[in-house]
């Protein structure tokens, strides 16, 4: 039986990683495989892992995540912000990879059908920390703790003023484009960052959840029909459940991270058919 799967977070900068990522490998030749983001820093390198996945499975999806769209000052692809994001989408379509900015495909195995939405949607600051009523006050707390995503120095928003100017041209976009399903269809969802807030209620670092998401798109999974719904981002692999969906985060993570999971990263993870219990 053929299944969907997801995995993110490949980081397959770190040499470990690469390797995992070397050895990836369909269960059934038929396996379709969402990768919800952070493959690498480096374009080159992120080009390597998704021709290296296309080739072996039948579908690969991908929605970027915030590593892709930096730019490394090693980097030879100088590209920044928007213009980035569109060399990333147009080196997916040259290896038959699936993107926000592509028809969605449709799941026709065991739980289907369902439409397989990759979404590009960025964050607004909206996850700050208590204390905080907007984002001057949440990034000052975030300084004064020391924890400040590489994002502000690495991640530029060109053409946008701002990065959570970007994250409101996404919303609006994915939001015409979910608009334009026909009634009733079922989705999973798949972005880089949670869609909802208690996902990062975990973190050992809680102002760094501010770089996670939005509080707009808290409804998606209910406006969207989802059966499931994939992220990545915080590299804490689990599934819980809003309303009876499963939001499942499927990240690798870095070397010292799986190493204490375990002495190999864990494979991708089962979307559908949904796994029992």
């Amino acid at each position: 039986m053929s299944g969907l799967y997801g995995i993110s977070d490949l980081h397959v900068g770190f040499a470990e990683n690469r390797t995992f990522v070397e050895s990836l490998r369909p269960e059934k030749e038929d396996d379709w495989l969402i990768v919800a983001g952070d493959v690498a820093e480096r374009f080159a390198e992120v080009e390597w892992a998704l021709r290296t996945l296309s080739g072996r499975f039948a579908q690969v999806i991908w929605a970027p995540g915030n590593h892709e769209l930096w730019t490394p000052r090693d980097d030879p692809n100088r590209s920044r912000g928007e213009e980035r994001y569109l060399n990333l989408v147009e080196m997916c379509r040259g290896l038959g990879v699936h993107t926000p900015e592509d028809p969605y495909p449709i799941w026709e195995g065991e739980g289907g059908p369902v439409a397989v939405a990759p979404l590009f949607v960025l964050y607004d600051y909206t996850f700050r920390p208590e204390g905080a009523s907007n984002k001057k006050e949440a990034l000052e707390i975030a300084y004064e703790a020391g924890i400040v995503c590489s994002d502000e120095m690495m991640l530029h928003p060109d053409p946008y003023p701002s990065r959570e100017a970007w994250c409101d041209a996404r919303i609006a976009y994915t939001e015409a484009r979910m608009a334009e399903l026909p009634p009733g269809t079922r989705t999973v969802l798949v972005n880089h960052f949670p869609l909802i807030r208690e996902p990062t209620r975990v973190l050992w670092y809680p102002e760094f959840a501010q770089w996670c998401g939005t509080e707009r798109t808290a409804d998606w999974h209910r406006r969207f029909n989802a059966v499931s719904v994939v992220y990545g981002h915080l590299h804490i692999p689990r599934t819980i459940h809003d309303e009876g969906v499963p939001f499942v985060e499927v990240s690798v993570g870095y070397p010292r991270e799986w190493r204490k999971r375990g002495d190999a990263p864990t494979g991708p993870r089962p979307i559908l058919p949904l796994p029992v219990g």
